[in-house]
């Protein structure tokens, strides 16, 4: 078993082992618990939810884990797999939330929070799907990798990796590497799978997303107990872009029970 290099980082924030990953995370708020999983790719982490930390954490005791290989948590010898990710996002509302949560996954952090929410429904009781897909062909061809074996990692990102992982920017393209064979595998849920999914849970993209509004619909359909918002004038990144906008949308579907509406077509029956 190879060695990473590790260096000492200055940093606010607690550190948990889950499953022979040394994973850090912060807390801000009080009331009840909300975990962020944060959207994946080398140079991306739970910082990526800055914007809008602010309005969830003043109602909310909000957490905010880097996952392995991720921000300040170091990669982990071997593959990085949703289910991997989903089994430490189980570990760590067991052992640091201590008990069930509402989740807001972001793009791969999305994906990794399904599959919590699959394997461990007792544990999720809400779940906002914002900018993900369930299977790999959802994504717009310029969301991932052209090459698993050689990926490309923009200088802006591995500047941002640098700044604050454990492993050092070195080890930017081994984490890239196991990323790109990642998504160029998984996930590839079915439609039948999504009926397993019993947690009440919003579907939201923006209008212009590398989610397509028709795969979108598509959950809306086939989850159980869903609901759609798609962000007009936003991005992959519309957290980012309009965090008050979706702040307000997240905060709506997490504080409220749904309203008996006047003309139900889907919901009809």
């Amino acid at each position: 078993m190879s060695t990473f290099r590790m260096r000492e980082v200055d940093l606010m924030g607690r550190y948990v082992d889950l499953g022979g990953a040394r994973t850090w995370y912060d807390v801000q708020g009080a009331g009840e618990p909300l975990l962020l999983v944060h959207p994946g790719g080398v140079g991306v982490d739970s910082r990526a939810f800055g914007p809008i930390v602010g309005d969830l954490s003043a109602e909310y005791e909000v957490y905010t884990p880097d996952r392995r290989g991720h921000g300040r948590t170091a990669d982990v010898e071997g593959p990085i797999t949703y289910e991997l990710m989903a089994a430490d996002t189980v570990a760590f509302l067991e052992t640091v939330v201590g008990g069930p949560a509402r989740i807001l996954g972001m793009s791969d952090g999305a994906i990794t929070a399904l599959f919590a929410a699959m394997s461990r429904p007792d544990l999720v009781t809400q779940l906002a799907f914002v900018a993900g897909v369930f299977h790999r062909d959802a994504w717009h061809p310029s969301a991932l990798e052209p090459d698993p074996a050689n990926p490309e990692t923009p200088a802006f990102l591995l500047d941002s990796y640098g700044d604050v992982s454990p492993d050092g920017v070195g080890h930017a393209p081994v984490v890239a590497r196991k990323l790109a064979q990642l998504h160029a595998t998984a996930p590839t849920l079915q439609v039948d799978d999504l009926v397993q999914v019993a947690t009440r849970t919003l579907v939201m993209i923006g209008d212009d997303d590398e989610v397509s509004p028709e795969h979108a619909s598509t959950m809306l359909r086939a989850l159980p107990d869903a609901e759609l918002a798609i962000v007009p004038g936003t991005s992959h990144g519309l957290l980012v872009e309009k965090p008050h906008v979706c702040g307000a949308i997240l905060l709506d579907f997490f504080g409220n029970a749904p309203v008996e509406t006047f003309a139900p077509i889907r919901r009809a029956t």
